[in-house]
């Protein structure tokens, strides 16, 4: 046999992604015996063989590096080292929060991986394949392009193969999304990733590997630039900005200190780096870091696993969520809803079916319906007629001559399709259920034709098995004012009697056959309608698409790999830890019960850790923000930076940190809306300025009092100033909020009069506690004066709206 090209030269069909059609230009046919062990050794070395590149995801060591090697942990080493440099050990306080941000997010994103590794559930299965005139189990990772494979019900195709010989019937839903099975002759394509469910057939193997459609399609979707985090946009914003303005700032205040003022390195050096690591946001990272991860263990113990740490912020944003009807709104499954009697009674009905299910193959969805309910009998056919989607049925002849055929009725009866019979049929086709006619003949099946039908027993009703919590859930997003799309490649009028059943209201009225509309028409569909059936994977992908253009906020669930290209393109991505292997990868966060019931949870615990992150943010800006302007004050005025990095510790430690830490966990499941970094800086500006303006103050003091007496003022004043701004982000107070507001007053209250020479605190005089008094009731005038202003402009808003 002559092998084609080495790289499978046909790379149009490397690019494109459509289904493959038609017979390659120069295929060559593999002898019936198959490929001979020295051919197949000559494919493998050509890279010929079927085994896909997998992407491994990031190794450990860049996990471990990409988290230690930061811009941020770079300048805050760079800082530490300063203060070895002159010996000012106390002050390297702050380093412990540089930690424990890099030890966060570097466990976090171990613990993803491994678990990801874990959810490698599409064990590979043996393949039968023809060498050497014999038939050899392999892997399929171990068959190459032209190999002769045998497939039957139930096999999984493991490349795209064109069938040699034998009829079967090809369930392609993992890739298409329509649930009805295909059926297959030779000459006609069989794809990766579908299975048989019916028949048994050899067929040749053609795009193998990478080349596969598969595997062609997975690639494509990593080609797609997932969305961005906003709130990891701001932060690294925020950063980028400081990071520009630190250096050149230092330099100069350092240069002020030393050059200028005459200070000695021991002083100069760690005043600098105060005001250095002040305007550093290190505490907010952590905040973030913090509150995602505590998210994280959360969703994990309801069986949610989050493998991007942001994944769960773009969740909590959300504002429309797109379902696929199977594994979500249904469990996959089908049941026998009832048996109507015709010509039989219900109990000759159900010997009929049982004498039926004992012969055929029960691999397919719908005669597994059946046989659970209605027990197989041990019967021994004459001949079977397996299911066939052209004729959409299958037959069974017995020995006593005798042939039973179960399908469609239309197909099944012909010209008997009429009277009660159709009107029946049609009653419970109109609300989702799928019919079968059971059809009795005394003439046997011969040369493939079914008998005409003499005797109808009866109709079974087969139902999609709706998931219980599936109206539940449904209710939930309804009332968080979240939008439900229901997005299949089945039959819309299914679609939508499912997800009328489900509890999605008026889903009969609001459903289209995407099949039938233009490009011009699917910007507007996506806007208009809730039901979408007969959607392919470009077209789901292109709804998405069209959503997030309309302004919206899309999260979108899946399982198959038809589903990558459009979860790639949605905000958030959430797949089914039985679904495709390529699917879960793709995903954001993974469902590891496979059920519809965790996703209220998970939404709600999303809004939770980014609403609260919200909260808390402004406490962390404030430090940001006083240091920047006291750095260029400190530039002009005739005196020192005010803080050492040990006091600057002190009040963060109390103002910002640990009642961050608390209110972080609080419940909040209100919608996040609204630009991150424009609210937090407006929160946090009135606090900034106050503490600017109370720190140049005490350092112009200093003709009347020490140094460190005018130090030890404004590390007090900024205190006072930040718990201010902690009461402001407490109101109104719950019993969590002011439990952490008291708690931490007195915890300040008790450091300044008990370990005040840690923080090089000296006593306060009279004189001073006045100025003091003086410089708080200021800076509440101005706190609580913007909240006013600012809560009243907003119900202002909203009363128009």
């Amino acid at each position: 046999m002559k092998l084609i090209n080495s790289k499978q030269k046909n790379k149009n069909k490397e690019e494109s992604l459509t289904l493959p059609t038609g017979i390659p230009e120069g295929l060559a046919y593999t002898r019936a015996s198959g490929l001979t062990s020295a051919e197949a050794d000559e494919a493998m070395e050509q890279g010929l063989g079927n085994a896909a590149t997998v992407d491994p995801g990031k190794s450990v060591l860049k996990i471990i590096s990409g988290n230690l090697f930061t811009l941020f942990n770079l300048l805050n080493v760079l800082l530490a080292l300063a203060l070895v440099i002159v010996g000012a050990y106390r002050n390297m306080l702050f380093m412990g929060i540089v930690i424990s941000n890099t030890l966060i997010g570097t466990i976090q994103e171990l613990r993803a991986r491994k678990t990801v590794q874990k959810l490698k559930l599409l064990s590979e299965s043996p393949i039968k394949i023809k060498r050497d005139g014999e038939t050899v189990e392999l892997p399929a990772a171990g068959a190459v392009k032209g190999d002769i494979i045998i497939l039957k019900a139930g096999d999984q195709v493991p490349a795209d193969a064109i069938m040699r010989s034998g009829v079967c019937s090809a369930s392609e839903s993992l890739l298409t999304g329509e649930q009805d099975a295909v059926d297959k002759k030779e000459g006609d394509w069989l794809y990766s990733g579908s299975f048989l469910t019916a028949g048994e057939c050899s067929c040749q193997l053609v795009y193998v590997g990478d080349n596969s459609y598969i595997n062609r399609l997975s690639k494509s979707a990593k080609k797609i630039v997932p969305p961005k985090s906003a709130l990891m946009t701001d932060l690294r914003r925020i950063v980028r900005l400081v990071s520009i303005m630190l250096i050149p700032i230092g330099i100069l205040l350092f240069c002020k200190q030393y050059f200028m003022l005459h200070f000695p390195l021991e002083d100069s050096i760690p005043s600098t780096v105060a005001a250095m690591i002040g305007m550093i946001p290190e505490g907010l990272m952590l905040l973030a870091s913090i509150a995602l991860a505590v998210g994280v263990v959360k969703l994990g113990l309801r069986n949610t696993l989050v493998q991007e740490l942001y994944g769960i912020e773009t969740l909590a944003r959300i504002d429309t969520l797109c379902l696929d009807k199977t594994g979500t709104l249904t469990t996959g499954s089908m049941s026998l809803r009832t048996l109507i009697p015709i010509d039989e009674s219900e109990e000759e009905l159900r010997q009929t079916i049982s004498r039926f299910v004992g012969c055929v193959d029960n691999s397919s969805p719908t005669i597994s319906a059946v046989a659970r309910a209605v027990a197989p009998a041990p019967s021994v056919p004459a001949v079977i007629l397996p299911f066939s989607s052209s004729r959409k049925n299958a037959a069974v002849s017995f020995n006593d001559g005798t042939t039973v055929t179960v399908g469609a009725p239309s197909f099944t009866l012909g010209n008997l399709y009429s009277g009660r019979i159709r009107e029946i049929a049609e009653e419970n086709a109109a609300k989702g259920y799928r019919v079968l006619c059971v059809a009795k003949s005394g003439k046997p099946i011969e040369n493939g034709e079914i008998p005409p039908v003499e005797k109808i027993p009866g109709l079974i009703i087969i139902e999609d098995e709706l998931r219980k919590e599936a109206p539940e859930c449904l209710e939930y997003f309804r009332q968080q004012d979240v939008d439900i799309k229901v997005i299949s490649g089945d039959d819309p009028k299914t679609v939508s009697f499912i997800a009328e059943a489900a509890g999605l209201k008026g889903s009969s009225e609001s459903a289209v056959d995407v099949s039938q509309l233009s490009e011009d028409e699917l910007q507007e569909a996506a806007e208009k309608y809730r039901v979408f059936g007969r959607v392919t994977p470009e077209r789901k992908q292109k709804l998405i698409a069209a959503m997030k253009e309309n302004g919206r906020n899309v999260a979108m669930t899946g399982d198959g790999v038809n589903d990558i290209p459009a979860m790639k393109t949605a905000d958030c991505s959430i797949a089914m830890a039985g679904g495709a292997d390529a699917a879960r990868h793709s995903a954001q966060l993974i469902l590891l019960d496979n059920n519809f019931i965790s996703l209220p949870e998970v939404v709600s615990e999303g809004r939770r850790v980014i609403n609260n992150i919200n909260r808390t943010a402004s406490l962390f800006l404030v430090k940001t923000i006083y240091s920047f302007l006291l750095s260029m004050l400190m530039l002009f005025l005739p005196a020192p930076y005010p803080f050492q990095p040990i006091q600057l510790t002190l009040i963060s430690a109390f103002t910002i940190g640990i009642p961050s830490f608390f209110l972080a966990l609080e419940p909040n499941s209100v919608r996040v809306e609204g630009n991150f970094l424009k609210t937090v800086i407006s929160r946090a500006l009135p606090g900034g300025i106050c503490v600017t303006a109370a720190a140049a103050l005490s350092t112009m003091l200093s003709s009347f009092w020490s140094q460190e007496s005018c130090s030890t003022l404004a590390t007090v004043a900024a205190g006072f100033i930040g718990l201010l701004m902690l009461l402001n982000v407490c109101l109104p107070f719950t019993k969590l909020r002011l439990a952490v507001f008291t708690s931490m007053c007195v915890l300040f209250a008790v450091a300044l009069s008990f370990f005040g020479r840690i923080f090089f605190l000296t006593p306060i005089s009279s004189g001073q506690i006045w100025i003091l008094a003086g410089i708080v009731l200021v800076s509440a005038t101005v706190i609580f004066s913007v909240r006013f202003i600012t809560s009243a402009r907003l119900r202002r808003n909203s009363r128009k709206n």
